[in-house]
């Protein structure tokens, strides 16, 4: 665990040594891949992963889905991935327009930007293209919070932020737990792998995190 007093570092060195624990795909990472996965046409796409980490998304992704990932830390260059602070720097990649656009567990620390990001995500996102997110639920009965969040808010909240600029077509968990936290053993990943709806009463209080599931309302 990283202590509050390394944040006297700079950002890039902060997320650089952060990113070593998601090296290989977690829970969240995996049930993303197989949703972009089911919903990717058969013909060549393109996806941007906003905060891309070491990129474990893409080794995840079927052939016909051509990876970009941008990320303060980029642990292993390449031609795909760009280096960029998004709290300095736009979020774009070449002038590109993306038929996905990704960000997992990236915007609880966008504090302060959050609109102006959700703002450049609409501007490259292709006309029938999917923004794709996960937002932590902050209204859980154990709400556990990450020192380093610096974007704290209701899931009620976030929605109507994310609503401005997009419409939001499908929500519900990443996965269900009395704890705050994604599920770890065996038949509990299993069951909670295959939810794609919410529960009415249940998910409100156990969402440990949410998926939203969204279009751009500049192409409409």
């Amino acid at each position: 665990m990283i202590s509050p007093n390394e944040m006297n570092r700079s950002r890039k060195d902060f997320w650089g040594q952060a990113h070593r624990n998601f090296a290989a795909p977690h829970f969240r990472l995996q049930k993303s891949a197989r949703l972009i996965n089911k919903m990717a046409p058969s013909s060549h796409c393109t996806l941007l992963d906003v905060g891309c980490a070491r990129a474990a998304l893409q080794p995840l992704l079927k052939p016909n889905i051509e990876y970009f990932g941008i990320d303060i830390a980029i642990g292993e260059p390449a031609p795909n991935l760009h280096e960029v602070d998004i709290l300095d720097s736009p979020i774009e990649f070449d002038g590109r327009q993306f038929d996905f656009v990704v960000a997992l567990g990236l915007l609880e620390y966008l504090g302060g930007v959050q609109e102006e990001k959700f703002r450049e995500i609409a501007q490259i996102l292709s006309p029938r293209g999917h923004f794709i997110l996960t937002y932590e639920n902050f209204d859980h009965r154990q709400t556990s919070i990450y020192w380093a969040y610096t974007n704290v808010q209701s899931p009620a909240v976030f929605r109507a932020s994310l609503e401005r600029e997009f419409i939001i077509e499908r929500e519900w968990p990443t996965s269900l737990n009395w704890r705050h936290s994604q599920p770890v053993r065996p038949l509990m990943r299993a069951v909670n792998m295959g939810l794609t709806r919410s529960i009415p009463v249940v998910t409100p209080k156990l969402a440990v995190e949410y998926f939203f599931m969204c279009s751009s309302r500049q192409a409409r």
